[in-house]
């Protein structure tokens, strides 16, 4: 795991305070529900953290950014990547969770800053669920 301490990413970079978010996220009988599987995290080893970190820069970007998303709330698949799984677990999966979680209100696109918070979000629970044992 050695390779993952020297690939750290979005979490480490940006200056977001998180704990009271996944304080509040683990006392969800939902949102606690989720975790990477062991084929999960052989992706994420297999791609890396800053391939990682750009699926979910673009996840992002494409299914939670825009101020008006077509079929909010069943964008983002529960399974096949580990950041859909991240984007559940950490109510970054549609702009209704999004607001209730985050207070960040829909009907208007995301700001950079914005997104770079929730990518943030994402690779923290992302590494978090790789330190795991």
């Amino acid at each position: 795991m050695d390779s993952m301490k020297e690939t750290k990413t979005a979490s480490e970079k940006e200056k977001f305070d998180l704990s009271d978010l996944f304080d509040r996220l683990s006392k969800s009988n939902f949102r606690s529900r989720f975790f990477l599987t062991p084929k999960d995290k052989e992706y994420v080893i297999e791609k890396g953290l800053k391939t990682i970190q750009k699926h979910a820069e673009e996840f992002v970007a494409k299914r939670l950014a825009p101020a008006n998303i077509p079929n909010d709330g069943k964008q983002t698949p529960m399974r096949g990547h580990p950041v859909f799984l991240a984007q559940h677990a950490t109510a970054c999966c549609c702009r209704k969770c999004f607001f209730k979680w985050h207070h960040i209100p829909a009907g208007r696109e995301l700001t950079r800053e914005e997104q770079h918070y929730v990518v943030s979000v994402l690779m923290t629970w992302i590494e978090k669920q790789m330190n795991r044992q």
